[in-house]
């Protein structure tokens, strides 16, 4: 299974599944590009944002040059391509315009694919229920923009639960931040059961989101009672650590992950059971291919109707992943096989003067700006 399942792969929607439906639910946005100009259908682009494209939020590598070169005099795109990363927290529609800003360039938030974007295939099985949203930036906005009714932040959950955190009195930069729930939301915590808790970004606050969590997983979902039957866990990705500002990495949402895990394993009886998605599952990389094929189909004309069958009978030459961190881009891009083409940029995780050893990628390039020139150049665009 393409999915990292732990402990129990029943738990999720097959990724066949979860394929359909995430191709049939980016159709609409996707239908919105412009149709005045038609990319080239013979290849399409994915590339990671962290460490490839900017490093906290300014632009590396040549990136606004690079992506300029992907569009026409006219601002239309030429050449299909999305974003590919494990980052997220915020809603699709806002890291497209933040991208947007940052390169010069008109980004659909349908181009964007972060880690967490998956999650909105799960909106049937918990549309109704109480989850609890976990990570640095906009968590429970984003779920709820998916179509989640009953989302709490675990900011919020937290703060229902007095002296749930034993540490919050010596966490003033905290207590600034954390409103006061209203009692909509205070009576439905502690009424009801979480049923599921998703992890979309990287913890703000490790050693309450680790207590707080705990207390979710190993009561069935109700902190202060009994042991009970653990509620299903999510995360976006399972990086163990990023390229940041600073010159060597930071820990990411999969250390976070082995923290979580390390502690309830040895507080509850039953090992941790949790589902992982992100890059470097070959679901992530089936999953772009969907979006590129579509990306091509939409500015087709009459893409309103043949949509459907233009990108089901489409067929890439060549997929290029753009990426710096060869355990999460280039292996996911190895392991997808046929059409994907791995290209390594040594502008974050990866510094190396050679290739990497384990996961050697078909290409080592500098920059960004290097693997757009290269990508044109093989397939002869001016």
């Amino acid at each position: 299974m393409s999915l990292r399942i732990v402990r129990k792969a029943s738990q999720t929607q097959n990724p066949k599944q979860l394929s359909s439906i995430f191709f049939s639910k980016i159709t609409r946005s996707l239908s919105r590009l412009s149709s005045q100009s038609k990319p080239s259908s013979s290849f399409g682009i994915a590339f990671d944002i962290d460490g490839v494209v900017s490093r906290s939020d300014v632009p590396i590598g040549g990136s606004p040059q690079a992506f300029r070169r992907l569009y026409d005099d006219s601002g239309h795109l030429r050449i299909p391509y999305v974003f590919l990363t494990n980052g997220g927290g915020f809603p699709e529609s806002k890291r497209a315009r933040e991208l947007s800003e940052l390169l010069g360039v008109k980004v659909s938030p349908a181009q964007v694919l972060q880690a967490h974007t998956p999650f909105k295939q799960l909106v049937s099985k918990f549309e109704n229920e109480l989850i609890v949203a976990v990570g640095k930036g906009e968590p429970a906005a984003v779920m709820s923009h998916y179509g989640f009714r009953n989302v709490v932040s675990i900011d919020d959950y937290a703060a229902c639960f007095e002296n749930i955190d034993p540490l919050a009195p010596h966490k003033r930069w905290t207590m600034k931040q954390v409103g006061n729930p209203n009692s909509a939301i205070r009576d439905l915590v502690r009424t009801e059961r979480v049923q599921a808790a998703f992890v979309l970004s990287d913890s703000v606050d490790w050693s309450r989101d680790i207590q707080v969590l705990c207390d979710i997983l190993r009561t069935g979902g109700l902190p202060g009672q009994e042991i009970g039957h653990q509620p299903q866990l999510y995360f976006a990705h399972d990086d163990l650590a990023y390229q940041a500002a600073f010159p060597s990495e930071r820990f990411g949402l999969g250390a976070f992950r082995i923290a979580l895990e390390s502690i309830f394993n040895r507080i509850h009886p039953h090992a941790l059971e949790y589902t992982t998605f992100g890059k470097p599952n070959s679901f992530v990389f089936k999953n772009a291919e969907l979006v590129l094929k579509q990306l091509v189909s939409s500015v087709h004309d009459n893409a309103q109707v043949a949509n459907h069958e233009i990108a089901g009978s489409h067929h890439f030459k060549t997929l290029y992943m753009v990426g710096d961190n060869p355990l999460v881009d280039i292996k996911g891009a190895r392991q997808a096989g046929h059409p994907w083409f791995s290209i390594l940029t040594r502008t974050g995780v990866f510094k190396g003067k050679e290739n990497h050893d384990e996961f050697p990628a078909d290409l080592v390039v500098d920059t960004v700006e290097e693997a757009v020139d290269y990508v044109l150049k093989k397939e002869s665009i001016s």
